[in-house]
């Protein structure tokens, strides 16, 4: 796939007004205070500066809140978390694990769909786009919303992880029955934000090759989340993204 290198995320000085972030509108009910607090206001600073130093930074200003324009506050039913968007160019797009159509396949979503494979029997997809699943309501965060191209985790001390750990902690406090799936020793560090009286949580490892048959492989989570929800009397997810 071949884009225009167009200047990423460009920032106000001034405070952000709610009212301008492409987020669905009930995530504003519990969140908008965020963007007012003083590291709000740091992040947007660091970020200008990434564009002033000439840094390429993912993914584009239209897709860091993608996972709260797909997936509305009141719809969450499941939440997956990881560590930061993907630093390779024109990979992220504003999904945890998701890349667009056209990308190259990563390592780790490729074990993602082989575990979908043996777990319900889905077929290794041609696209590797998980808005499908967003739009069933699954929140797919990233803990950072932005990172610098080619750096992995290089904005993980901007403020980023204060806006998501908020996040993580309105949903469990607003909701009820979410299921949370934890993938690594980073996402599992996210679990004392959740009530797990009122939530249900499911950890494995992290799906890259270097530990998938630490805990992911053969987790079965797929069908696990569907067994909970069919229990609940609830639409079960389509994991099948074509």
């Amino acid at each position: 796939m071949h884009r225009k290198n167009i200047p990423l995320y460009v920032f106000s000085v001034a405070l952000i007004d709610i009212n301008t972030i492409p987020i669905e509108q009930s995530w504003r009910s519990v969140i908008a205070d965020e963007f007012s607090k003083p590291y709000f206001t740091a992040i947007q600073e660091f970020l200008i500066q990434e564009k002033q130093l000439g840094h390429v930074v993912c993914p584009l200003e239209s897709e860091i809140f993608k996972a709260f324009t797909l997936t509305p506050f009141d719809k969450v039913r499941v939440v997956i978390i990881w560590q930061d968007p993907y630093h390779g160019e024109w990979e992220a797009h504003g999904l945890c694990f998701s890349v667009q159509d056209g990308i190259k396949l990563p390592g780790s979503l490729k074990n993602i769909f082989k575990e979908l494979h043996t777990d319900i029997w889905i077929l290794m997809p041609t696209k590797w786009n998980l808005a499908h699943r967003a739009e069933q309501w699954v929140f797919l965060l990233n803990s950072s919303l932005t990172v610098q191209k080619d750096m992995a985790n290089s904005h993980r001390k901007i403020g980023w992880h204060t806006f998501t750990d908020a996040t993580i902690k309105a949903i469990s406090d607003h909701k009820n029955g979410i299921i949370f799936l934890l993938r690594w020793a980073f996402a599992q560090k996210k679990k004392e934000l959740i009530d797990t009286s009122r939530h249900v949580v499911l950890e494995t490892s992290h799906p890259s090759w270097l530990s998938v048959y630490r805990g992911f492989s053969w987790s079965k989570h797929f069908s696990k989340v569907n067994d909970i929800l069919k229990g609940r009397g609830e639409k079960e997810i389509d994991w099948n993204i074509e």
